[in-house]
């Protein structure tokens, strides 16, 4: 498995060795130690999530203030474009973001850290998402950011309108979000 950094050095995308032939593929989709060796982090992920979504469905731009989650996200099925926006105030990368795609095909995996906002749109008619977190889902901690906030500015491709959740619609803009330190 192969670690590869982005623009943001935290957020690490994983390209696995995929062994296939006529009858299928195999693939390891997560290895502790290549993990501690690319990211220097020592973790317990406590819970795995699968989502599955249709065509422009939009989730995001996502954290917790407390009880703050790193992700390890993957696409099972179907394309996504996947975010990262960093939160934390005392980066020199402080309100970038990175995005990359994951597909069902290329089996890209992205380690997003705590401290970062995290988002997604599906490319495809529908895509099935999966996601290793570092901390339990606290609802009463969860923020949303506008997934088109224009300090951030993402480019997400988009086709047509994306589809949000009430959370989402509600998102509150990023200059008003709280950050870490």
């Amino acid at each position: 498995m192969q670690a590869i950094k982005t623009s943001i050095p935290e957020v690490i995308i994983f390209e696995p060795k995929v062994f296939g032939d006529e009858r299928g593929f195999f693939y390891e989709s997560f290895n502790e130690k290549v993990f501690k060796q690319a990211t220097g982090l020592n973790i317990d992920f406590v819970q795995d999530n699968h989502s599955k979504s249709a065509k422009n469905v939009l989730r995001g731009l996502h954290y917790q203030t407390e009880h703050a989650q790193g992700k390890l996200v993957r696409v099972t099925q179907g394309e996504v474009f996947d975010v990262a926006v960093d939160l934390r105030q005392s980066s020199s990368t402080f309100g970038q973001w990175v995005g990359e795609k994951l597909t069902a095909e290329n089996k890209h995996m992205i380690w997003v850290p705590a401290g970062f906002a995290h988002g997604f749109v599906v490319l495809s008619e529908t895509a099935e998402f999966l996601y290793k977190t570092t901390d339990f889902y606290s609802p009463e901690h969860e923020i949303s950011i506008q997934w088109n906030d224009a300090d951030i500015g993402i480019d997400w491709p988009l086709d047509g309108e994306p589809s949000l959740s009430v959370k989402d619609k509600d998102g509150l803009a990023f200059s008003e979000a709280p950050y870490f330190d």
